[in-house]
């Protein structure tokens, strides 16, 4: 499934051809697109494919097509402080967008068949805690994984107020899913071979929208012994935040208001304006003959206009260079009277 836009040279492109296709509308989830480069979530040697339109398998690893999660981040209309439920989670590619923008006082929960898979997304959410500038520039709700089937969920756990199940829903099991909403939550999933999304208005009222038509693999039953009692699948709890961390939360915050108000553009990633898309063209060569005794002999020669589309080609590549932006939080903190372990501690122990 995907194909629907055009490929991108990096994810900056990507989020381009998405935005120009209205798959990205809101300033929101493009902000969360951009923040998290889709290649790092693909393994070393699969990079070249991770800014086409496509979905990408690889043994229990999958990505579904960027076109499906910009449809669905739309679809979720994301707040801050809203409590989401991933099932099928992944990669936590998906989760760690959404906890761009429900920030540190959601939720964000996700369940996942695959303990390697599990794994993966955990590595891969260290490595952008570690590593990604953008984990400065936003407030952020880290997503917790846990293993387990998603139609085994305890029946006693809690709801959510925005939900997205990554995989293929039978119609026997859409009350299951809908049952794990709160009243006003909105529910996305694949059913029948429609993304649609489901907005819950009351108790046992329902609003169902179709989405886009879509391909998905059937969510998993596990296969367990006659008379046996399937595993039933505790979700994390729901924590209030300690004073300390808190604290961390509201210092940063502050930091991060005054060095906007100090250095409004510092920073902020220079970009240049939109790329405009250049038809691949061959190259033209003007034949020109020459004689040899008394033979005709044809000479490729390269044409001023070949000369000209070279020169014009390097330019736009010098033009469309993006500098890296500033870390101004982290050179902020790294001012401040303060010692060292607690300039660690609100750097959540990043190295750079």
């Amino acid at each position: 499934m995907g194909g629907a836009v055009s490929a991108g040279e990096d994810n900056n492109d990507l989020i381009d051809n998405l935005k120009d296709a209205q798959y990205i509308r809101t300033g929101r989830v493009e902000q969360a697109f951009r923040a998290i480069d889709r290649g790092d979530y693909y393994l070393d040697g699969y990079r070249d494919n991770a800014y086409k339109d496509l979905a990408w398998k690889h043994g229990n690893i999958h990505l579904s097509a960027p076109c499906i999660y910009s449809e669905v981040m739309e679809a979720l209309k994301l707040q801050q402080g809203l409590s989401f439920l991933n099932l099928g989670s992944g990669t936590g590619y998906l989760s760690t967008m959404v906890g761009l923008i429900i920030g540190p006082f959601g939720v964000n929960h996700g369940v996942e068949l695959h303990t390697d898979v599990v794994e993966y997304a955990k590595e891969k959410l260290d490595d952008f805690i570690k590593n990604s500038d953008s984990f400065d520039k936003f407030e952020f709700c880290e997503p917790i994984f846990v293993v387990g089937n998603c139609l085994e969920i305890s029946s006693d756990s809690h709801q959510y107020d925005r939900i997205y199940c990554g995989a293929g829903v039978q119609k026997d099991h859409e009350n299951y899913m809908k049952i794990l909403l709160k009243v006003g939550g909105i529910l996305v999933m694949p059913i029948e071979d429609q993304l649609i999304q489901i907005t819950r208005t009351g108790q046992c009222s329902w609003e169902s929208k179709n989405i886009l038509a879509v391909s998905f693999a059937p969510l998993v039953q596990k296969n367990r012994a006659e008379g046996s009692k399937p595993d039933a699948v505790e979700l994390p709890p729901v924590t209030v935040r300690s004073l300390q961390d808190l604290s961390r939360v509201y210092i940063r915050r502050t930091l991060r208001d005054l060095t906007n108000e100090e250095c409004p553009d510092k920073g902020l990633v220079q970009r240049a304006p939109h790329k405009r898309k250049r038809r691949r063209c061959r190259l033209r060569r003007i034949n020109t003959y020459i004689f040899v005794g008394n033979q005709l002999i044809p000479q490729a020669m390269e044409s001023e206009e070949d000369e000209q589309i070279d020169q014009e080609q390097h330019k736009e590549d010098q033009d469309v260079e993006i500098l890296k932006a500033v870390n101004v939080l982290r050179d902020k903190i790294m001012t401040l009277p303060l010692p060292e372990s607690l300039k660690t501690y609100l750097l959540y122990y990043r190295e750079k």
